[in-house]
């Protein structure tokens, strides 16, 4: 489970508030892009959601979701491919020959 504890001093119960602590831990360290924006998505309305993210910054969390940004080696990065080769395109040949 992740530990980001607000430096104000909030009560414990705040913790329970943060995403992060209510749902799968594995969710914001996902490989799959559906996943990771499902994470992003839950961020969106967290508390700590700015001081998390700047702290991931400042320790270039190498990566998974961090206050509702992807992280890949230490950089932010707008969306992450899934694993694999990408998906060929397909032709169909039939479609284009005389008949």
């Amino acid at each position: 489970m992740l530990s980001i504890v607000p430096e104000d001093g909030a009560s414990a119960s705040v913790g329970a508030a943060l995403p992060c602590h209510g749902e799968n831990p594995d969710l914001w360290f996902a490989e799959r892009p559906d996943q990771l924006t499902r994470a992003q998505r839950l961020c969106q309305g967290c508390p700590i959601r700015l001081e998390c993210f700047t702290t991931a910054l400042a320790r270039r969390e190498p990566w998974g979701v961090w206050g509702g940004e992807i992280f890949d080696r230490g950089e932010v990065v707008p969306f992450k491919r899934g694993r694999g080769r990408p998906a060929k395109v397909r032709t169909d040949y039939r479609e284009s020959t005389p008949a």
